[in-house]
C-alpha cells in the first residue's frame, strides 16, 4: 500500500523530534521511504509524456499542418513548407525527448534535494529527541523543493514550446529562402525578465550566412553579422525573444541598406 508523502514525512519528523537521530541505518530507511513517496507523488509518467505530446502536438498542428507560420513569412510557399515537413517532424521529436529528459533531470535534482533536507535536519537532533522542534515548519522546509514541482513543469512546457516555435520558424525561414532577420526584443513588455543584449538586439538586423542573395553578390554581413554568430530567439531560458525574417532584397534595403552590395541595390531598385 502506497502512502502519501505528507503521511511519511510526518511520520519520519516525529520519530525524530521523538527519539533523535540514533543511527545510520534508521536514517537510511527513513530517506529510503521518503525518496519513494516523493516519487509517487509526482504526476505519473505517462501523464507528463501526454502532456508534452499535447503540447508540441498543439503547436505543430497549428502552425505547420494548419500552415499558420506562412502569415509571417510571405516568402515562403506552401510547397517549401511541405518539402521541409520531415525536417520540422524530426525537430518535434527532439524538442519532445529533450523535454522528457529536462523533466526527467529535474525531478531526480528535486527528489534528492528533499531527502537531503530531511537527512540534514535528522541528523542536528540529539539522541533522545527535542522538544524544540517545530513539526509545521520543519515539514514545509522539508518538502519545499518538491512542492514547486508543478510550477517547475509547468515552465518547462513554456519555454521548450518557445524554443519548439523559434525552431519551426527557423527551419521554414532558411529553407524557404530567408536572407536575412530582424531580432525583436520583450523588453517594453510589463513584468518580462528581459536581458540587457538581447534588448541591446532590438531592430538589428543579421546576415543568413551562405544564403542565396550573398551567394549571388547582392549583399554582405552588416555590422551585426550572422544569425549564427549570437544566440537564436529562445535558445536561452525563458527568452521570449523573436526573429522577422527578410526574404527580398527590397525589403532588405529598407531596412538595412548598408548590407547591400552596388550590384545589389541596383538590384532592389529594379525589383521595386
Amino acid at each position: 500500500m502506497k502512502h502519501s508523502f505528507y503521511s511519511v514525512l510526518s511520520d519520519a519528523v516525529n520519530e525524530f523530534r521523538a527519539q533523535g537521530f540514533k543511527s545510520d541505518a534508521q536514517l537510511e530507511e527513513w530517506v529510503k521511504k521518503i525518496r519513494q513517496a516523493a516519487a509517487d507523488s509526482l504526476v505519473p509518467e505517462k501523464v507528463m509524456e501526454q502532456t508534452l505530446r499535447d503540447t508540441f502536438g498543439s503547436v505543430y498542428e497549428r502552425l505547420i499542418e494548419r500552415a499558420e507560420i506562412l502569415r509571417s513569412m510571405p516568402g515562403v510557399s506552401r510547397y517549401t513548407l511541405a518539402k521541409v515537413k520531415p525536417k520540422l517532424r524530426a525537430e518535434l521529436d527532439r524538442r519532445m525527448m529533450a523535454s522528457r529528459n529536462l523533466i526527467k533531470l529535474n525531478r531526480a535534482a528535486m527528489i534528492e534535494k528533499t531527502t537531503q533536507r530531511f537527512s540534514g535536519w535528522a541528523t542536528s537532533i540529539p539522541a533522545g529527541g527535542s522538544c524544540a522542534v517545530d513539526v509545521k515548519d520543519t515539514k514545509d522546509d522539508i518538502r519545499k523543493a518538491l512542492s514547486s514541482m508543478p510550477f517547475v513543469e509547468r515552465r518547462v512546457h513554456i519555454d521548450q514550446a518557445m524554443k519548439f516555435t523559434s525552431a519551426l520558424n527557423e527551419i521554414v525561414a532558411v529553407d524557404g529562402g530567408a536572407i536575412a532577420a530582424m531580432w525583436h526584443s520583450q523588453w517594453r513588455r510589463r513584468g518580462y525578465d528581459y536581458r540587457e543584449d538581447h534588448k541591446e538586439r532590438d531592430g538589428k538586423v543579421y546576415a543568413v550566412r551562405g544564403n542565396w542573395a550573398i551567394e549571388k553578390g547582392f549583399m554582405k554581413a552588416g555590422p551585426n553579422g550572422y544569425t549564427d554568430q549570437i544566440t537564436k530567439p529562445g535558445e536561452e531560458v525563458f527568452c521570449s525573444c523573436s526573429y522577422t525574417f527578410i526574404f527580398s532584397l527590397p525589403k532588405l534595403l529598407k531596412v538595412a541598406p548598408d548590407m547591400l552590395t552596388e550590384k545589389g541595390r541596383a538590384a532592389a531598385s529594379a525589383i521595386a
